[in-house]
């Protein structure tokens, strides 16, 4: 490797003969700059008469090239760089054909010398090059600017500033990011260049072309000695420090010209020295006598003037051709390191330690103990890109779907659910038992692993339930974050559901207030006299049959069928939403203002997290997925019986741009610095109640082909689990490796029999007490069950049993024994809660060997079945029912929906979760029931029909005292209290 660095100036070289006394035959050769422009390169041939002659003196000889001696190798030299740039572009563009490595030079003033040079070494290579030319008195900030496009521009691989050395200023040079400069100019790169680290920096192109034609004309440059003239400075200094690891040795003298010929030890220094480097030295001229023979002198005199001679040598120049090669060579490295870092990164994870206390602390003083990892970091220990980070602050960061096009070909990591029994009152910690997991997996067992998470709604945060980001030392940290607004998805998804309601009233309003021509005109406008649709405009008139584009065209009747959506008012299915629990916005009236005209009706408004546009987010896969689906939302029936859509009331483009941040998972970590993805949180009843699948997919890449993805599924496996495998996987394609099935003692108690439960009373003996025939009661009913429900998938199942201070040993190691009898492929006691991830250590090693088995996934329907069949086998093969029974309206809404083309949907059973039946005090695994079908509604933009058993409450309300009365804020130092 060829080592040298000139910073800010370029050099002229001159090779003396090796035989001393004969006359030197020179050329002259103009190199572009490297760091100021117009620094010449000149090489000066010298005058030498026979020993012991006059005065000689250094001449400057434009005219002559030495075709022989110099130029021989100079060519040889560039022919040489080429073929081996050439080859690298071969071997680059065989491993990814659509790549072309780009060359951006920005230039100050109009020298297009330099850029004629590159343009046709350029070809020769075959990159590409483009030329950005600035005024010569150009700003710092217009510089800047112009650096700054260039480094988020993917296309451009490399920079080279050909700039004045005023405008090459530290910002300037720091602003350009390292890994395109090319030209090896920025602090960084010269400390690497310093350091010696040329692992990810460059050497400058013009030292390595002077650098080349010093090894062709004496190969051996071990222990030669090399003079630094005006060598002081940070170039100097790394100059020195790559000769010398290049094994010569460096002479240093910091004399000026005015010093120069009365200093008799320069005359020693020069005559010693197998080459001289003159830096900053002006018009100084070394006697030819005080050379040795042989010798080659390198002169940097930087100048700001150029000519037209000048610029015409330039054009013809050896060494500026060969100083193009080599830096078209560090293009296309540049170029080759850019698609290396697009391939998967290793994890080099570096988790944060816990210190579990006992007694255990609040959940918030656990969370606040522990000082998280910034996120930036922890996005780079996981294999991210800086690019492919949106930081919220120092703790979370947005992460840009870009990724997935980035890791197509990465082997996703294996998909594990946490799914539960059928819950009780007393909780079975889902969402800690995921936390807990993956911090086993990472922090303990060196395993990738990754957790997916809902967005908790602020709802019952501050109502009766409290956060979702887990509990004890197995947490999503900062808990506050994590519980109140995040990243403000839960927002952006009210304000657009928000938006299509408005859209909804004021579009009935006008429409009874105006005439058909009237709202034409308003809504295609004349614009400068002349009218045109919008893009949703015409989509809708194309739905319409209607083939045209120039409003002038339409026919009266055509012109009524597009203005007049003609909606139904008592059969609008949308609802206005907000993210409190507010039990008298369940039902309202709205229109009761003079203003909108007798334009009355009856609404009401659902809690945020029930709004399809939440279930969108969770089930899309794409942006433009996410915009399909948006346009798709039916949000009534008109007066003739036909859907109304998003797109038809003109707002679905509006929506996507409301949700074009949402759609991106939230990265945040575990108290353990463990990463986790929080996204979408739809309701468990009337929506799937999973995550997203775009978190699911970002984290399988993430992981490796040999990582795991955690995620929870809401409420118990019949629900949750049921429309993970039904709905989720038949979305994102997905196939499950392992279902962890989560269970308490306390909770397996209640099934077997035990004592009702209410919230904030004294818990009954039985749930304190060791009661062994209550527990193994709820083993063989709802534990069974819900283990055969997953079977049904053909997914192995791992039984993690949460354990609480009251379990006894004997009820541990029962339902252990009876999980594994009922089917489980193992069972296990997890103590994360109490001691984080080093607690659930046995299930982390139960889940990675029920994974590395065969899964045989299978969904438990064909999507192709009557919607009734659909219904009729979930009920029966999953709740234990004998069958279903329709209520006339879900009779009428099944045809309805058959005649609309919705017949090949999935089913998204809305039912209560406190039973495997509709009826919520019926324990266990109850049996003998007929299912009963109240309604039947469809949510067709998020893809699925949704049966209604019994009354649903999408707004929940109120207890008499909801958690808000311990929560508040030290006004001092900003700390929330009371979440929990």
């Amino acid at each position: 490797m060829k080592l040298s660095l000139i910073r800010s100036a370029c050099g002229s070289l001159r090779i003396y003969p090796a035989r001393q006394g004969s006359r030197v035959s020179g050329w002259s050769r103009r190199c572009p700059p490297v760091g100021p422009a117009n620094n010449r390169l000149i090489l000066r041939t010298a005058s030498a008469t026979s020993s012991g002659g006059t005065n000689p003196k250094l001449a400057v000889n434009f005219g002559k090239r030495s075709q022989k001696d110099d130029g021989f190798e100079c060519d040889r030299s560039l022919r040489e760089v080429v073929q081996t740039t050439k080859e690298a572009m071969v071997a680059l563009q065989r491993r990814n054909p659509a790549i072309q490595p780009l060359l951006a030079i920005i230039q100050a003033g109009e020298d297009d010398s330099l850029l004629e040079i590159n343009k046709k070494m350029a070809g020769m290579i075959g990159l590409n090059i483009t030329h950005i030319c600035l005024a010569k008195d150009s700003s710092e900030d217009e510089i800047v600017e112009e650096v700054l496009k260039l480094n988020e521009d993917p296309r451009v691989h490399g920079v080279y500033l050909h700039l004045p050395p005023a405008s090459l200023t530290s910002r300037v040079l720091n602003t350009l990011k390292p890994e395109k400069d090319i030209d090896g100019i920025s602090d960084l790169n010269m400390g690497r260049l310093v350091r010696g680290d040329l692992s990810k920096g460059f050497v400058p192109p013009l030292a390595s072309a002077v650098l080349d034609l010093l090894e062709k004309r004496d190969a051996a440059l071990e222990r030669k000695t090399v003079l630094l003239v005006g060598g002081e400075g940070t170039r100097g200094l790394a100059l020195q420090c790559l000769i010398e690891r290049s094994g010569m040795v460096v002479l240093k003298s910091q004399l000026n010209s005015n010093s120069l010929q009365r200093q008799v030890c320069l005359d020693v220094c020069v005559m010693q020295a197998d080459a001289v480097v003159l830096l900053r030295a002006g018009n100084m001229d070394i006697p030819p006598s005080w050379i040795r023979p042989g010798a080659a002198v390198i002169h940097c005199e930087p100048t700001l003037e150029t000519d037209e001679h000048d610029i015409e040598m330039s054009s013809q120049s050896g060494l500026g051709y060969l100083t193009a090669a080599y830096r078209t060579q560090n293009v296309v490295r540049s170029c080759s390191q850019w698609l290396q870092e697009q391939q998967y990164r290793p994890w080099h994870l570096r988790s944060l330690k816990l210190q579990p206390l006992t007694p255990v602390p609040s959940d918030i003083e656990i969370s606040r103990a522990q000082t998280p990892k910034p996120v930036d970091q922890l996005a780079e220990e996981i294999g991210l890109l800086p690019e492919e980070l949106e930081a919220y602050g120092r703790n979370k960061a947005k992460v840009r779907l870009s990724l997935l096009d980035r890791l197509h070909t990465q082997p996703d990591g294996k998909y594990v659910l946490v799914a539960g029994i059928t819950p009780t009152p007393l909780g079975e910690g889902k969402s800690t038992v995921t936390i807990g997991l993956v911090q086993a997996m990472s922090a303990h067992l060196k395993l990738n692993s990754f957790a997916c998470l809902r967005q908790p709604s602020q709802g019952p945060t501050f109502g009766v339930k409290g956060g979702a980001a887990g509990g004890g030392y197995a947490q999503v940290i900062p808990m506050e974050e994590f519980n109140l607004h995040l990243t403000g998805d839960i927002h952006a998804i009210t304000a657009a559901n928000n938006l299509v309601a408005a859209a909804i009233d004021a579009r009935m309003l006008h429409e009874a207030t105006q005439s058909d021509k009237a709202l034409f005109n308003r809504l295609v406008p004349s614009v400068n006299g002349v009218r045109r649709f919008s893009p949703i405009q015409i989509s809708r008139l194309q739905r319409l049959g209607v083939n045209k584009t120039d409003p002038a065209s339409l026919t009266p009747q055509e012109v009524s069928t597009f203005v007049r959506l003609d909606l139904e008012p008592s059969k609008i299915t949308w609802q206005r939403v907000v993210d409190t629990n507010d039990r008298f916005l369940r039902k309202i009236t709205v229109g009761q203002a003079s203003t909108e005209k007798g334009q009355i009706r009856e609404t009401g408004f659902d809690i945020a997290v029930a709004s399809e546009i939440m279930a969108i987010l969770a089930l899309a896969d794409s942006l433009e997925d996410m915009k399909n689906r948006l346009a798709r939302m039916v949000v009534g029936t008109s007066r003739s019986g036909q859907p109304v859509t998003a797109e038809d009331l003109g707002v679905s483009g509006a929506l996507a741009v409301l949700m074009k941040d949402a759609i991106k998972p939230t990265l945040m970590q575990t108290l353990e610095g463990t990463p986790v993805f929080v996204h979408a949180g739809p309701f468990a009843n009337i929506a799937h109640g999973n995550s997203s699948v775009l978190a699911d997919k970002l984290a399988l890449k993430l992981v490796g082909q040999d990582g795991f993805v955690v995620t929870e599924a809401g409420f118990g496996a019949d629900i949750g689990m049921e429309k993970f495998f039904n709905i989720k996987c038949r979305a994102s394609g997905l196939q499950p490796n392992v279902v962890v099935l989560v269970a308490t003692v306390r909770a397996l108690k209640m099934h077997g029999g035990g004592p009702n439960v209410s919230a904030g009373t004294p818990l009954p003996r039985e749930y304190i007490d060791e009661n062994l025939s209550l527990v193994e009661g709820g083993c063989r009913s709802n534990l069974r069950k819900q283990i055969q429900i997953a079977h049904l998938f053909g997914v192995p199942v791992v039984v993690a049993l949460n354990v609480f201070k009251t379990d006894t040993q004997a009820e541990i190691d029962l339902v252990c024994e009876l999980a594994k009898e009922c089917g489980a492929s193992d069972a296990v006691p997890c103590h994360h809660w109490a001691q984080g991830g080093r607690g659930s250590l046995e299930l982390a090693q139960a889940v990675n060997e029920a994974a590395s088995r065969p899964s045989n996934f299978q969904f438990l329907y064909n999507i192709k079945m009557p919607i009734v069949e659909k219904i009729r086998t979930i009920a029966q093969k999953v709740y234990g029912a004998d069958d279903i029974e329709l209520s006339p309206e879900a009779k009428a809404k099944i045809d309805y929906y058959n005649q609309q083309g919705y017949g090949s949907l999935p089913i998204c059973m809305a039912k209560t979760h406190l039973s495997l039946s509709h009826m919520p005090d019926k324990k266990g695994a109850p049996t003998g029931f007929v299912l009963p079908i109240r309604d039947v509604r469809a949510s067709i933009g998020a893809g699925f029909i949704y049966p209604l058993v019994g009354t649903m409450s999408t707004m929940p309300g109120l207890p008499t005292r909801p958690c808000f009365y311990d929560i508040d804020l030290d006004p001092v130092t900003e700390e929330i209290t009371g979440l929990f």
